[in-house]
C-alpha cells in the first residue's frame, strides 16, 4: 500500500490522508448494503463514495476490503451535490484503514 499523504488538518480531531481503499458499508438498522470506496481517511471516519446513496443519521457497519477489518460508523455528511458521496464518524477511533505508518497523532486516540 502506498504512503498516505497528509490532507490539512483543519479543526479535525486527528490528521486526515488521502486514502482509497475499497469497502463495504452495510445498514444497521436499515436493508442496505453496497460497495464503496474511501477518498480521505482518519483516526476518527473517512469520506466516501458508495455505489447507493447513505442518509444523514444512517448507522452502517464499514469493512475495509484489504484489512478485512469492520467498525460501526454513523453518517454524518451527505454532499447535497452528489448524495453518494458521504462523510462517517466511526464510532470508536481506530486504525481499520490498514495504514501501517500514520501520523503522530493517530496513536493518541484523541
Amino acid at each position: 500500500m502506498d504512503t498516505p499523504k497528509p490532507v490539512a488538518r483543519e479543526s479535525r480531531r486527528s490528521t486526515r490522508v488521502r486514502l482509497n481503499v475499497a469497502i463495504k458499508a452495510r445498514g444497521l438498522n436499515e436493508p442496505i448494503t453496497c460497495e464503496g470506496e474511501t477518498h480521505d481517511a482518519n483516526l476518527h471516519g473517512a469520506l466516501i463514495t458508495t455505489s447507493l446513496p447513505l442518509r444523514v443519521g444512517m448507522m452502517i457497519e464499514v469493512r475495509v476490503i484489504p484489512t478485512g477489518k469492520c467498525a460501526s460508523a454513523k453518517v454524518i455528511y451527505v454532499d447535497p451535490d452528489r448524495p453518494r458521496h458521504s462523510g462517517i464518524r466511526l464510532e470508536q477511533p481506530q486504525n481499520i484503514w490498514g495504514i501501517t505508518l500514520p501520523p503522530d497523532d493517530w496513536s493518541s486516540g484523541r
